[in-house]
């Protein structure tokens, strides 16, 4: 009888060259990454840049992990971005087309949470940024990883006039006609650590009745901390620190997700492995060569 193996894991977000972590200066952070994630049978993750100023550490982190990576302009960004960091960004994915880990355009989108980003002219900002991001996305033929924090209707309204291959809505929290108003316009949803809080009953809800194949699993790294890793406010205004969310916390992510659909791990690693792979095409190349190595 053949040994079963471990299930495998995607994480299809993880802000991996975050200061948080320490991966870019320091190569004993970057040892005990690896090793954290090759326990947790980390397959593979997708880093997404946040501003023009990071997209060259993104790549080269990518590179150094055997990981993809998505370029673009965050919504938290906005204020210190111009349509020139949007021209920058089409010469970059021009001359990257064949780059196999470059594999789609984000951390794009609209944050609708933030006050600062709300009043007229930085949501004017935001919206310009993100439609002309989306059209990019069109041009080049990648999928969007977008930001989707309060701005379900309004990234919707723009995704209908500017139609792009799909992608991933990061960290989905909407509602039920706004999951499937992604879905049907060839999106999946994104889960991770705020699915594990009891207290997350639409959200918890949303991952057990979606169908199986609109869901990845991410972790957000190093933010978004699952319930086991939360620090509630009290403890930190002592001194007590909030340890950073890391990639290798996906599995245990992944076990509430199938606790809460009722399946094995196994078959939700299946499940989200061949979900991530529809979502962002070119990792299907990128996992076929990790396998075979």
């Amino acid at each position: 009888m053949q040994p079963v193996s471990p299930p495998k894991w995607i994480d299809t977000h993880a802000h991996a060259d975050a200061p948080e972590l320490g991966l870019l200066h320091g190569s004993v952070a970057l040892d005990n990454f690896r090793a954290a994630n090759a326990q947790a049978n980390l397959q593979m993750g997708v880093i997404p840049a946040v501003q023009r100023s990071n997209w060259q550490a993104v790549r080269d982190l990518a590179y150094t992990l055997q990981w993809a990576y998505a370029l673009g302009i965050h919504p938290l960004y906005t204020p210190g971005a111009s349509m020139a960091d949007v021209e920058a960004l089409d010469e970059l994915l021009t001359a990257q087309v064949a780059d196999p880990r470059l594999i789609a355009v984000g951390e794009i989108g609209l944050d609708l949470f933030v006050p600062e980003l709300k009043t007229p002219a930085a949501l004017a900002l935001q919206e310009a940024l993100y439609r002309a991001q989306l059209k990019l996305a069109r041009k080049h033929s990648l999928p969007v990883v977008l930001h989707v924090r309060r701005s379900g209707d309004l990234l919707l309204k723009h995704l209908r006039q500017v139609k792009v291959p799909g992608g991933i809505a990061h960290a989905f929290n909407g509602s039920d006609a706004q999951a499937k108003t992604f879905i049907d316009l060839g999106f999946k949803l994104g889960f991770g650590g705020a699915m594990t809080y009891h207290a997350a009953t639409q959200l918890r809800h949303l991952a057990s009745t979606l169908p199986l194949d609109a869901i990845v699993l991410e972790t957000d790294s190093p933010d978004i901390p699952p319930q086991w890793l939360y620090t509630p406010a009290a403890k930190r205004a002592q001194g007590q620190i909030q340890p950073p969310n890391t990639p290798a916390e996906l599995p245990k992510i992944a076990q509430i997700l199938a606790e809460l659909r009722g399946m094995t791990l196994a078959e939700m690693a299946q499940a989200t492995q061949a979900n991530a792979v529809v979502a962002l095409p070119k990792l299907g190349r990128l996992l076929d060569e990790a396998n075979f190595e």
